[in-house]
């Protein structure tokens, strides 16, 4: 980000040299920054600089401008050293704070940014050092300060757009979406030619749930900016929410063909490829998007998703941690993970993934079925019984949480219990197999011979190998 001060407080003339006027020619390009490059200002002050007795107004004008057009150049190391020079010899001159609070914005320093913009709002409360304290704030997602800063720009400047945009993303990412969406306005009221405005309320009608206006205003966008990969990405989503994956494939083809290093893109497209069942082009563009952009947690949870539907588990499992590396948070990728461990045996770890997602997201319903199962099968059934009912004051009508129960039953000898779950559980999902074996068990216990039989043969009629799967469990085969 360039530095965004004026220098007029401290007007600087070239000084006098004797002999040729070359040096005096130098000199002049220092604060000529209209009408020359950024590489003759960075000559023509270093031209001032190295002369002797200067006045220390002239030394602080001479740094501070060399440090802005460093910043131009993205120079940031230099450029924070021009700054640091510039507050030396002259701590109360905000424009030299605002210069260094842009320089460490522009290398992710924040709370150095923060704390330069901040002197130079006391110093000078100008709108620039507002916007500037605004950025880093929505940069470090303290949303409120940033909505306070962009607001405080927008009463001492009521047209600035810049303000609105930003106040408006704050908003939004604080989950404030309609006021989002009346800052989204005003922007677009004040210069309707500007597609970030457009962009931003259509990020922001998305988020509504709103996918129509969200690819009117993306539309309106590419109408104003028909190069920016970011908008056709975007409406793709869009599309995709309407489920019209045709016109959102053309979109991210549009993206990528824009931007062929656009790594969302090429995640975007592979999930609507799986979508459509394509794995092989899914999985090339998932494994483009990993390359582009390997810090992007979601590239690998879903790799690892479609490497389980591939029956390839260890490659799954290790995308899986991969993810969750990146993303501790990822509370349904330690599910999925969990839902593996599960199916290979492998119940210690299945519990203590089971264990991570609800610790990180207390109803979600799949992690409290598979840990009451899980539960279950380790003899844990009485603290299982106790996550299954959990998840169907959420869902209770979900035939899977309905026929794990049945199975703590069964497992604490509630046979009557286990076999109203199970008759429940098959009036929603009638093809399980696991829930006619279970039921078939549960009948033999009662007594009822030919209602075992026939249920163990409906399980059998689907899966052939459903004995050894409940071996497994530590229940024997009903033969």
């Amino acid at each position: 980000m360039a530095a965004a001060f004026l220098l007029s407080a401290l007007t600087l003339a070239p000084p006098a040299f004797a002999g040729s006027r070359r040096p005096a020619a130098e000199a002049s390009w220092c604060s000529d920054g209209d009408n020359v490059s950024s590489e003759r200002r960075i000559i023509g002050c270093s031209t001032i600089l190295d002369q002797k007795g200067l006045t220390t107004r002239a030394q602080v004008a001479a740094h501070a401008l060399r440090g802005e057009a460093r910043a131009d150049m993205h120079d940031y190391g230099a450029a924070i050293e021009d700054f640091d020079a510039a507050v030396r010899l002259d701590p109360s001159y905000a424009a030299a704070y605002r210069g260094r609070g842009e320089a460490y914005l522009a290398t992710n320093n924040n709370a150095r940014a923060i704390a330069d913009f901040s002197t130079s709002i006391r110093l000078d409360p100008d709108v620039r050092g507002y916007f500037g304290r605004g950025i880093a704030y929505l940069q470090t997602e303290e949303l409120d300060n940033a909505i306070a800063d962009f607001g405080e720009m927008i009463k001492r400047d009521p047209s600035s757009k810049i303000g609105y945009v930003n106040r408006g993303e704050a908003r939004r990412r604080k989950g404030e979406v309609e006021r989002a969406i009346a800052d989204f306005d005003q922007a677009i009221a004040l210069d309707p030619k500007d597609s970030y405005g457009w962009f931003d309320r259509g990020i922001a009608h998305s988020d509504n749930g709103d996918p129509d206006r969200a690819i009117a205003d993306y539309s309106q966008a590419i109408r104003l900016k028909s190069d920016d990969a970011w908008y056709f990405n975007n409406r793709g989503n869009s599309y995709n929410d309407k489920k019209e994956a045709d016109r959102a494939m053309a979109d991210y083809d549009r993206a990528i063909a824009l931007d062929p290093k656009f790594a969302l893109a090429y995640y975007n497209r592979g999930n609507t490829y799986r979508d459509r069942n394509d794995m092989d082009r899914a999985l090339a563009d998932f494994n483009k998007s990993i390359r582009l952009d390997p810090g992007y947690a979601p590239a690998f949870g879903n790799r690892a998703r479609l490497y389980r539907d591939k029956g390839d588990v260890d490659r799954a499992i290790t995308d899986f941690s991969s993810a969750l590396a990146l993303d501790p948070k990822a509370y349904k990728d330690y599910s999925a993970r969990a839902d593996l461990y599960l199916d290979r045996g492998d119940y210690r770890h299945a519990l203590a993934d089971y264990d991570a997602a609800v610790q990180r997201h207390p109803d979600y319903v799949s992690a409290l079925n598979g840990r009451c199962f899980t539960r279950a099968v380790l003899g844990q059934a009485r603290e299982g019984l106790a996550d299954c009912e959990q998840a169907l004051k959420l869902e209770p009508a979900n035939g899977y949480v309905i026929d794990s129960r049945g199975f703590c039953h069964l497992r604490l000898g509630e046979l009557d219990a286990a076999v109203a779950d199970f008759n429940a559980a098959l009036s929603i999902n009638p093809r399980i197999a696991d829930t006619y074996y279970a039921r078939g068990l549960a009948k033999r216990k009662q007594g009822d011979t030919e209602g075992a039989r026939a249920d163990i043969e409906a399980a059998r009629a689907i899966d052939a190998d459903i004995a050894r799967k409940f071996a497994a469990y530590g229940i024997a085969d009903a033969d």
